[in-house]
């Protein structure tokens, strides 16, 4: 049976099935450096993160 098919007969979306979360080591990071520098905003996390070796979208 298809995906497509599989979800219809459930009556969920595919896109519900398809949802990957962010991955988590780059989430825990992002608190750590938050909660060691509570005055920079999310641009200076982007860089500081990207600094580091993560690659992260500038749209996530």
């Amino acid at each position: 049976m298809s995906e497509r098919r599989a979800c219809k007969a459930i009556g969920c979306c595919r896109m519900t099935m398809r949802y990957r979360t962010t991955r988590a080591s780059i989430r825990q990071r992002m608190k750590a450096i938050a909660h060691e520098r509570r005055r920079f905003g999310y641009r200076r996390l982007h860089v500081l993160l990207k600094r580091e070796g993560y690659l992260i979208n500038h749209m996530a």
